[in-house]
C-alpha cells in the first residue's frame, strides 16, 4: 500500500466499531481500570464516578490517572490494555476483511487505545496487514491527544500523509468523536446497534454495524 496526499482516506476506529460491542471487551477494560484506580488510592466506593469523570473529562481515564496521580504511563499499559484477553474474545472476520478489502481509498486506523492495544486486535480479526498505518494514543506523551479533541484529528492526517480535509473519510462508534470529525470537515459515519436512538447529527451518515458501511457510503467501496 501507500499513496499521496491527494488520495482519498478511511480512518477506522478500532474498538466496538470493527468488533461489535458485545463481545465484551468494554466491560473487561473498564474492570481492569477499576482495579488500577484502586491499587493506586482511590476508594472502592468512588473508584468507577472517578474514573467516568476522568474519561468524560480528559477524553481517557489514562490521562485522568497521569494528571492527578502521578501514574507511569507504561505500568498503566501493562496492567491494563495488554491483559484484556483479547485472543479469547475476537475471532477473525472474514466479512469484515472482505469489506475492508472492497474500500476505494486508502485504509488508516484510528484509535485511542496504545499501539499494542490496537495492534492486537487487527491481529485477532485478521485485517492488520490492510491498513497502511495506526494513529494511536501514546500515553508516555505528555499531554496526548485524543479523539475528540481536534489536534488529534489533525495529527490522524499529519501521520496519514493527507492535507485535505474533503479526502478524509471517517467511522466510530463514538457519537462525540463522530460529530467532532464532522465539524473538522470530514466525512463521518456513526456505527453503533443503538444508532437508532442517537441524534442523526451524529453523522453524515449511520449504521447499525461495520458491515453495513457499504450501504453508507457506497460511493466508497467497489
Amino acid at each position: 500500500m501507500g499513496g499521496t496526499q491527494h488520495e482519498r482516506v478511511f480512518f477506522f476506529d478500532i474498538d466496538n466499531c470493527l468488533y461489535p460491542p458485545d463481545l465484551g471487551i468494554d466491560k473487561m477494560m473498564k474492570d481492569k481500570i477499576y482495579a488500577f484506580g484502586r491499587e493506586h488510592g482511590l476508594d472502592e466506593a468512588t473508584v468507577e464516578a472517578t474514573c467516568s469523570t476522568y474519561y468524560r473529562d480528559y477524553g481517557l481515564s489514562v490521562r485522568g490517572f497521569i494528571m492527578h496521580h502521578d501514574v507511569d504511563p507504561v505500568e498503566f499499559n501493562n496492567k491494563v490494555d495488554l491483559c484484556i484477553p483479547l485472543e479469547e474474545a475476537i475471532m477473525p472476520d472474514p466479512k469484515l476483511r472482505a469489506m475492508l478489502e472492497s474500500v476505494r481509498a486508502r485504509r488508516w486506523a484510528f484509535t485511542n487505545a496504545s499501539l499494542q492495544h490496537a495492534r492486537r486486535v487487527l491481529q485477532c480479526l485478521q485485517v492488520e496487514d490492510l491498513f497502511e498505518g495506526i494513529t494511536y494514543c501514546d500515553y508516555a506523551e505528555p499531554d496526548f491527544p485524543c479523539k475528540p479533541e481536534l489536534r488529534a484529528y489533525d495529527k490522524a492526517m499529519r501521520e496519514a500523509g493527507v492535507d485535505q480535509k474533503q479526502l478524509c473519510y471517517f467511522v466510530d462508534d463514538n457519537a462525540k468523536n463522530v460529530m467532532a470529525a464532522r465539524g473538522y470537515g470530514w466525512t463521518a459515519v456513526l456505527v453503533s446497534p443503538a444508532v437508532e436512538q442517537i441524534c442523526a447529527e451524529a453523522g453524515h451518515q449511520q449504521a447499525a454495524t461495520i458491515h453495513q458501511l457499504p450501504l453508507a457510503l457506497p460511493r466508497l467501496f467497489g
